[in-house]
C-alpha cells in the first residue's frame, strides 16, 4: 500500500521557509554576538543560565542535557570546555555514584552576569522590538504549542 504524501500548499511552504529563515537568522545572530562580546557560543550561555537558576547552582548532567536539548555527549564536551575555563566544575552525585553534577562556579556566575545584559539587549533588539505586543503573544502561544507537541511538555 502506497503512502500518500501530503505536500505543503503554497501558504504552508511560505510559512515553513519564513520560519526556517527567521529562526536560523535569529540564532546565528545571537550566537555571533555572544561569541564577539562574551567569548562563548549560545549553547554555553544556556548551560550557565540553567545552572544559575538551579538550586545551589547545580544540576545532574543528565538533567542539564535534557534542559538544554543537548545529547549527553555534546553536553559532556561543552562541560569539559566550561570546566577548563573555570566556569563550572563537575562533582560526583552523592545519591548516585554513576551520575555527575555540574556546578556553576563563582567565576562562571560572574561571566554570566557580565554577558547577560548584552545578550538580553540582543534578544530584545532582534526579536521583541520587531514585533507588536499581539505578535509577541501569538509567538509565545505558537511556540508553547510546538514545544508541547514535540517534547511533551511546555517550556519553563
Amino acid at each position: 500500500m502506497a503512502v500518500m504524501t501530503r505536500w505543503l500548499d503554497p501558504d504552508e511552504q511560505r510559512t515553513w521557509r519564513a520560519f526556517l529563515t527567521a529562526s536560523r537568522a535569529l540564532m546565528d545572530t545571537l550566537d555571533r554576538e555572544l561569541q564577539r562580546d562574551a567569548g562563548m557560543p549560545h549553547a554555553y550561555y544556556e548551560i550557565l543560565v540553567r545552572l544559575s537558576e538551579a538550586p545551589d547552582r547545580r544540576l545532574r548532567m543528565s538533567d542539564l542535557a535534557d534542559a538544554t536539548g543537548s545529547s549527553r555527549s555534546r553536553l559532556s564536551h561543552a562541560a569539559a570546555r566550561l570546566e577548563a575555563a573555570g566556569w563550572i566544575r563537575r562533582e560526583e552525585c552523592p545519591t548516585d555514584r554513576r551520575g555527575q553534577l555540574a556546578v556553576l562556579t563563582d567565576a562562571g556566575f560572574a561571566t554570566l552576569a557580565a554577558a547577560a545584559p548584552g545578550h538580553v539587549a540582543g534578544v530584545r533588539r532582534h526579536l521583541f522590538d520587531a514585533l507588536s505586543p499581539a505578535q509577541v503573544d501569538q509567538l509565545r502561544r505558537i511556540s508553547e504549542t510546538l514545544a508541547e507537541h514535540l517534547t511533551g511538555s511546555r517550556p519553563n
